[in-house]
């Protein structure tokens, strides 16, 4: 069983910067891959970044060159740093990990940009 308990998150005017955690529990974290999604109002769920076990991260096009997803193995945490943060990033900002078949997802985190 995987538990993941996000950090971090809230209102921010527009050009600033936010840093999201999560925390997972359980076993096998570091031998896995783990993502953030994000949901805005009225929208489906999307991919804005992903890390492997290895380290290689893939970015959402909207997101390139301002978001960085890194993982420090040792405290079982993925981060998001999201920089020049734009109103269209306003959003519930969920990260995510899959084993086996299985999807597991953190509580979700509001992140709000004001112009």
């Amino acid at each position: 069983q995987v538990q993941l308990v996000q950090f971090g998150g809230g209102l921010v005017q527009a050009g600033g910067s936010l840093k999201l955690s999560c925390v997972a529990s359980g076993s096998g974290f570091s031998i896995n891959g783990m993502a953030w999604y994000r949901q805005a109002p009225g929208k489906q769920r999307v991919l804005v970044a992903h890390i492997t076990s290895g380290g290689i991260t893939k970015y959402a096009d909207s997101v390139k060159g301002r978001f960085t997803i890194s993982r420090d193995n040792a405290k079982n945490t993925v981060y998001l740093q999201m920089d020049s943060l734009k109103p269209e990033d306003t959003a519930v900002y969920y990260c995510n990990t899959q084993r086996a078949l299985a999807l597991y997802w953190g509580q979700g985190t509001q992140v709000t940009v004001s112009s």
